[in-house]
């Protein structure tokens, strides 16, 4: 099988994304020119610069190299608000300059300590986020929302007691200054229930999450939904039944919660609850997978792999609620864990097990038959734990 080269380039080297993180020569700012220009832009008639027509100010900041953004985004608030937005990531795709970033949350061999590493579109390890704050967690749930990283709730041990959490806290690629780690990551609204190994998913630039366990370690059916132009959480409509270690996907304005346990069933449940944004109901399926180990939503379909069966791949397809396997090759990679990770495209099979001289098995939906596999050398530099894909 041929290896797998991305096609992208960077069009700027200072744009990349470890200059957001790090760097040995940080431009110098000068305090009276921030504050020249903050008057500047709070005393025009409302207009992002004064004298251009907003259309024409917003494609001049999205041709601003990435390593200024973070000083661009103190200036005012009205600068800093514009650049959080998701028309600025549409008017920089439409520059042509919207870069796409791997984030793997990674843990050492005795997982006990983890962190996030970026990996560039070439697979190229560029940097580490700074630590995620608060005490360690597990069962928290990871969305990522207009190019932004969210890690929501979750469950950690403080002093002997263990606690759910309701905090969440976002990773701004943008607008993070990388003179000061500390302030890489800012809190967000809370949820309104403590949660852990729950179901969660971005729907139409809005955030989900569903069942899990609460803070007495009781089973949820409690539903909320985040809208981040208001930063806050709403309780919606609950799931039909309490439901735990789920998963969830966003297709056409439905949030698809599966997997995990609930108490109706007997084991693993294959009931399929979908939540439609636009009548604001719930309805349900049966034909779901069960002990769900990865699994990642790619263009209009959802790939996973259950705990039975590693060595298979189960496509689902929203639009007729329909499900395929695709065997997984053994060419290249015997193990039979994985987690997914999606760039450029396809779909990234990162290998739990360490066998020397293993390669990243590489699936292609759009490839010909009998093509759509290769293998790659990406991979992250430790065991994964989850990955997502931020283009921004």
């Amino acid at each position: 099988m041929s290896g797998f080269t991305s096609k992208k380039r960077f069009l700027d080297t200072s744009m990349s994304f470890s200059t957001l993180i790090t760097h040995e020569n940080p431009p110098v700012y000068s305090k009276s020119n921030l504050l020249l220009a903050s008057r500047v832009a709070d005393d025009n008639d409302g207009s992002i610069l004064p004298g251009l027509p907003d259309d024409v100010a917003k494609y001049c900041f999205a041709l601003v190299p990435r390593l200024y953004l973070p000083a661009m985004g103190a200036v005012c608030k009205k600068w800093r608000s514009f650049l959080k937005t998701k028309e600025f990531i549409t008017v920089r795709k439409l520059a042509g300059l919207l870069e796409e970033w791997l984030l793997v949350l990674t843990t050492d061999s005795e997982g006990k300590e983890s962190q996030w590493e970026v990996l560039d579109c070439l697979g190229v390890k560029r940097q580490l986020l700074p630590p995620m704050p608060g005490s360690t967690k597990a069962g928290f749930g990871v969305v990522v929302l207009n190019g932004k990283l969210l890690v929501m709730a979750g469950y950690s041990v403080i002093d002997g007691t263990g606690t759910a959490s309701a905090d969440v806290y976002e990773y701004d690629c943008y607008l993070n200054r990388y003179t000061d780690i500390s302030t890489g990551w800012s809190k967000l609204s809370s949820m309104n229930v403590a949660r852990y190994d729950f179901a969660c998913a971005e729907v139409n630039d809005k955030v989900y999450a569903a069942g899990g366990y609460g803070t007495e370690g009781e089973s949820l059916s409690s539903v909320e939904m985040y809208d981040p132009d208001t930063d806050r959480w709403t309780l919606i409509e609950s799931l039909r039944r309490p439901r735990w270690g789920c998963f969830a996907c966003g297709f056409e304005g439905k949030f698809y919660v599966m997997g995990g346990r609930s108490t109706f069933t007997i084991g693993n449940s294959r009931l399929v609850d979908v939540y439609s944004t636009e009548k604001h109901t719930w309805c349900e399926m049966k034909n779901g997978r069960v002990m769900v180990t990865a699994h990642a939503a790619l263009g209009k379909k959802l790939f996973c792999m259950e705990w039975k069966n590693q060595r298979k791949l189960s496509i689902f397809n929203p639009e007729d609620n329909s499900w395929k396997t695709v065997p997984v090759p053994l060419t290249g990679n015997s193990s039979i864990d994985f987690r997914f990770g999606i760039l450029d495209g396809k779909l990234l099979l990162f290998s739990l097990e360490e066998e020397p001289g293993y390669r990243t098995l590489v699936y292609d939906p759009d490839a010909s038959p009998g093509s759509e596999w290769c293998t790659s050398d990406i991979k992250p530099s430790a065991r994964c734990l989850c990955c997502v894909t931020i283009k921004a």
